[in-house]
């Protein structure tokens, strides 16, 4: 899923962000690539409700190639974990701002685990 394209669909448009999301391989779980904020907070929130409605015990989000995620993004991610019947979300690999924001807002929040 791509949040913003630029000319001919190749690469952000200049001060554009760009969100792709995708399936995990092998395990339940989503891989984002980019930036989660404003911009791109739609995709972001349709791709951890499809996350939520194909939850079984655990589900993953894997981080690694997110540059940054705002204070919305963060709480979507809460948000989704909350609502979840039962078990767990582990988030791998987030940016820096991510834990910290768990942290500030939702200490102690038992159905999600962080994963450096």
């Amino acid at each position: 899923m791509d949040a913003s394209r630029g000319a001919g669909g190749f690469g952000p448009a200049h001060g554009a962000a760009v969100l792709e999301v995708g399936p995990l391989s092998g395990r339940p779980g989503i891989r984002a690539r980019g930036e989660i904020s404003e911009l791109t907070r739609p995709p972001w929130e349709a791709a951890l409700a499809g996350l939520a409605r194909e939850h079984a015990d655990v589900s993953y989000v894997e981080l690694s190639e997110v540059g940054f995620v705002d204070v919305a993004g963060v709480a979507a991610l809460a948000v989704t974990a909350l609502g979840l019947p039962g078990g767990r979300m582990v988030v791998e690999h987030p940016p820096p701002q991510v834990p910290r924001v768990l942290g500030l807002f939702w200490p102690g929040l038992g159905r999600i685990e962080v994963a450096p």
